[in-house]
């Protein structure tokens, strides 16, 4: 509940009227768009999550088993040229997408096959600071809006041998913001094609939805039911124990 409390003072001789505020911690908070809530606490994370199991983030590593992670953002190796993310040997995504990803695996590995995860969970801090920089929501996310990924049901992978642990080729690299990298690119050779066919269709099969500018992305549907979140990968680890 919020106390207010009627202050003014005065500067450069206009007198101005201020709220000051005596505050006890809201359960929500909301980003400078002032329209979109975004989670940044842990508690305001649990609470959600003891109303609603599904609201659970998950350490990936621990839930799919043999997926491969790969953090492109944790390294200066990606389109911003900035490490955005600190060092990390996993990353979190919701319960249900977790669950998926098994299915997905699972359904690979009959193949000789396995996940490559380039990107998942995001801060809405860190989607800002690439907004900066790629103002096109074809590629990057309005962060006026918050994203899949800033949900944690939002992931970026590729596939992989599992017998060499190499990355089947796909066309181009990761976040290659061109039209190669749209699902209807018509530029591929039959390999690549086949590759990104196959990509797809286990996905969707699991109930993911693509991105058709992006060929990697993929995100779980019913985004509306997931909160913005704005939490350190420290924190959800902490949370997910």
């Amino acid at each position: 509940m919020l106390h207010y409390v009627l202050c003014t003072m005065r500067v450069n001789r206009r007198l101005i009227c201020a709220a000051c505020l005596a505050i006890t911690t809201p359960l929500f908070v909301f980003s400078q768009e002032q329209t979109l809530k975004v989670i940044n606490k842990p508690a305001q994370h649990k609470h959600l999550v003891r109303a609603d199991s599904m609201q659970k983030m998950v350490a990936l590593d621990k839930f799919v088993p043999g997926i491969i992670i790969e953090l492109q953002y944790a390294t200066a190796k990606n389109f911003t040229g900035v490490q955005l993310y600190p060092p990390a040997k996993t990353t979190f995504v919701r319960l249900p997408v977790a669950r998926a990803l098994a299915a997905v695996q699972q359904q690979l590995a009959t193949m000789g096959l396995g996940l490559k995860v380039w990107d998942a969970y995001r801060p809405h801090s860190t989607t800002k600071e690439m907004w900066d920089l790629i103002k096109d929501e074809r590629y990057v996310a309005n962060p006026a809006k918050g994203s899949g990924h800033n949900r944690g049901i939002a992931v970026d992978v590729t596939l992989i041998d599992l017998r060499s642990g190499e990355e089947l080729d796909m066309g181009t690299p990761f976040d290659h913001f061109t039209e190669a990298a749209h699902h209807n690119y018509k530029g591929l050779t039959a390999a690549q094609q086949e590759a990104r066919t196959l990509l797809k269709n286990v996905m969707e099969q699991n109930g993911f939805r693509a991105l058709a500018t992006e060929w990697w992305h993929y995100s779980w549907p019913d985004g509306a039911k997931y909160e913005v979140l704005d939490l350190s990968f420290n924190q959800l680890a902490r949370l997910a124990n």
